[in-house]
């Protein structure tokens, strides 16, 4: 399965942010979508979850030997700030979403197994999510994405504010869901992006660039990098 982006535009006034991007995204593989603060990370994103509109583009995706459009349903988005409903439990929260797409959720399992899978403490599974920690939120919020088993994962800066063993956990999990979907995490921190992900992409000058780190040692890799994001201060 494959993600392909075609002609991707976008503009805010005279600011061009997107310019005529194009890249191919594989299954089973997490994706390091790595560009400075500003960079249009973020723009991207909404671009493809049709938050926002593109002035020009297409999203395609490619399976069993046929291309089509992407669809709403398939795309799963995950915020740097988590958006849950804060007036139901941690357990209310997960029905009400288990209940809702009941058609759409192969093999449900119990909904002690779902919290087992992020270690959402026993103790917490009936707190109200307002009095959730940020880490927990954002927990939940991954964990509606498991759940609905989306073929198009992004990941918006969703590790940044955590704390060390939450943010380790995360990684753990998203190593573990990889296969069979195609997974897009955005960041600023290099490190973070070098130790999680499989392929790293450069967003700079509103395009696309997949970084070869074949033959560089890690140092030499991050670089490499470096040097690529320095150019857009002199673009």
């Amino acid at each position: 399965m494959e993600f392909i982006i075609e002609h991707l535009s976008k503009s805010f006034g005279k600011k061009e942010v997107l310019r005529d991007m194009g890249f191919t995204f594989e299954a089973g593989k997490i994706y390091g979508l790595l560009g400075r603060n500003g960079a249009g990370k973020t723009t991207f994103f909404n671009c493809i979850n049709r938050d926002i509109q593109a002035d020009s583009g297409s999203f395609l995706l490619k399976e069993d030997g046929r291309t089509r459009q992407v669809r709403p349903e398939e795309i799963g988005y995950v915020l740097s700030t988590p958006t849950v409903p804060e007036f139901l439990t941690g357990r209310e929260f997960l029905k009400f979403f288990l209940d809702v797409n009941r058609d759409s959720i192969r093999d449900p399992k119990p909904l002690d197994a779902y919290f087992d899978e992020v270690r959402i403490d026993p103790e917490d599974r009936d707190k109200l999510l307002k009095d959730y920690s940020h880490g927990m939120k954002n927990k939940m919020q991954m964990l509606v994405n498991i759940m609905a088993r989306p073929k198009l994962l992004l990941l918006d800066e969703p590790l940044t504010s955590l704390d060390v063993v939450v943010a380790e956990e995360m990684k753990q999990l998203l190593r573990s869901i990889k296969a069979g979907r195609i997974t897009i995490f955005s960041t600023h921190i290099m490190d973070l992006a070098l130790d999680l992900c499989d392929e790293i992409v450069l967003l700079s000058h509103g395009t696309l660039e997949a970084v070869e780190k074949s033959h560089l040692d890690q140092q030499a890799f991050k670089e490499k990098i470096l040097e690529a994001l320095r150019e857009e201060d002199h673009g």
